[in-house]
C-alpha cells in the first residue's frame, strides 16, 4: 500500500483527488496539507466527501513518510515549494500546476496517450492542462500521421465549466454572472497553446499550421466541449479509422461513431471524440471533464502508470444516465 501526500488540499483538484484516492485499492492518504484549514476536517471544504472520510487538514507535510506527492497549488507555487523543501530520494511527484510542463527539472509531460512509456519510467510527472488535454487528444492522430496542414490553420472553439477557473471566486465565476451566460476569454493567447504546440511539434516536426484557439466560459460547472476543424485530405472513413487505430490501446479515450455531447464525459475520466468530414474540412468534437481527465483523474491515471498497476485502477467512474 503506497502512501500519498497532497499539497494545496483546499482546491477543486485536491477535492477530486481525494474523492478518487480514498477509494483506491492500492494507496492510502497520509496527509492533506492546507495551512489556512489546518486542524479542520477535509469535509469542511470538500462537503461532498461527508461520510466518506475522516481525514483532517494538516499544517505539516512529512515528505519522508510518503511514496507519492501530488502538488495541487496554484501555478507558480510548485517551483516555490521545491525552493523551500528538500525532496527525499525515491519520492514520486505528480504536479498539477503548469510549472514543469516544459519538462524542466526532469519532469515528464503526463499525457498517457503520447508518453505512456516515459511516464512509467518517471519519478516526476507534469500533469497537462485541462484545455491542453482536450485539444491535444483532438489532434494527436493527425500529427502522428503527418497530416496537420503545413501552411494552413487549425481552428478550435472550446467551452469550459466554471470550475476551470479554480476555487477562488472572481467576477467571472459568480453564479449570478455565469448562469445563463457565455463569454470569450484569452482569444488566440491562452497559455495552454504553449504545451499544445510543443506536443504537436514532437509528433510532426516542422509543421507550420497556425492554431486559432477561442476559449469560452460556459454556463455549467464542469466539463470541456471542444470543436476543431481543419483541412484534411482523408475521407471520413479513413479519418475515423486513423483515430480508432491511434487510440485502440487508450482505455480512457473513446472514438464514437455518433455525435458526442458533454454529459457523456462529465464525472468520468474519459475523453469522448467524434470525427466527421464536411467537404475538405475535418470536424473533430471532443468532450471531457476538466476536473477529471483534464486534471485529477489524469493525475491518478499517471500515478497508476508510474506504479505499474492497471491504468484504470480507481477510475471506473460512471457518467450520468440523463
Amino acid at each position: 500500500m503506497k502512501k500519498i501526500g497532497i499539497i494545496g488540499g483546499a482546491g477543486y483538484t485536491a477535492g477530486e483527488l481525494l474523492r478518487l484516492l480514498i477509494n483506491h485499492p492500492e494507496v492510502s492518504v497520509a496527509f492533506v496539507h492546507s495551512t489556512s484549514n489546518a486542524g479542520e476536517p477535509v469535509t469542511s471544504v470538500h462537503g461532498g466527501l461527508l461520510g466518506e472520510t475522516d481525514i483532517v487538514f494538516s499544517d505539516t507535510h512529512p515528505l519522508e513518510d510518503i511514496d507519492i506527492l501530488f502538488l495541487c497549488s496554484a501555478h507558480g507555487h510548485s517551483k516555490k515549494f521545491w525552493e523551500e523543501n528538500s525532496r527525499p530520494s525515491g519520492l514520486k511527484v505528480i504536479d498539477l500546476a503548469q510549472d514543469f510542463r516544459d519538462e524542466s527539472d526532469g519532469y515528464v509531460y503526463g499525457l498517457p496517450e503520447m508518453n505512456r512509456e516515459r511516464i512509467a519510467a518517471a519519478d516526476s510527472v507534469a500533469n497537462p492542462g485541462c484545455f491542453a488535454t482536450a485539444l491535444q487528444l483532438s489532434l494527436l492522430p493527425l500529427a502522428a500521421a503527418g497530416l496537420l496542414p503545413e501552411d494552413g490553420e487549425i481552428n478550435i472553439t472550446a467551452l469550459t465549466g466554471s470550475t476551470g477557473a479554480g476555487v477562488k471566486p472572481g467576477a467571472t465565476t459568480h453564479f449570478s454572472w455565469r448562469n445563463d451566460n457565455v463569454s470569450v476569454y484569452k482569444a488566440f493567447t491562452h497559455q495552454h497553446l504553449i504545451e499544445i504546440g510543443a506536443t504537436l511539434a514532437k509528433l510532426q516536426p516542422g509543421h507550420t499550421a497556425k492554431i486559432n484557439f477561442i476559449p469560452m466560459r460556459g454556463d455549467f460547472a464542469r466539463g470541456i466541449f471542444a470543436v476543431t476543424h481543419l483541412d484534411c485530405p482523408l475521407s471520413e472513413e479513413e479519418a475515423v479509422k486513423l483515430y480508432k487505430d491511434f487510440y485502440k490501446d487508450a482505455p480512457f479515450t473513446v472514438v464514437s461513431d455518433r455525435a458526442v455531447d458533454l454529459k457523456q464525459a462529465v464525472n468520468t475520466n474519459k475523453a469522448v471524440i467524434h470525427v466527421e468530414k464536411h467537404g475538405d474540412k475535418l470536424l473533430v468534437t471532443t468532450a471531457e471533464d476538466n476536473l477529471l481527465k483534464g486534471a485529477s483523474g489524469q493525475a491518478v491515471q499517471n500515478m497508476n502508470i508510474m506504479l505499474g498497476i492497471d491504468e484504470r485502477c480507481g477510475l471506473r467512474l460512471k457518467p450520468s444516465a440523463f
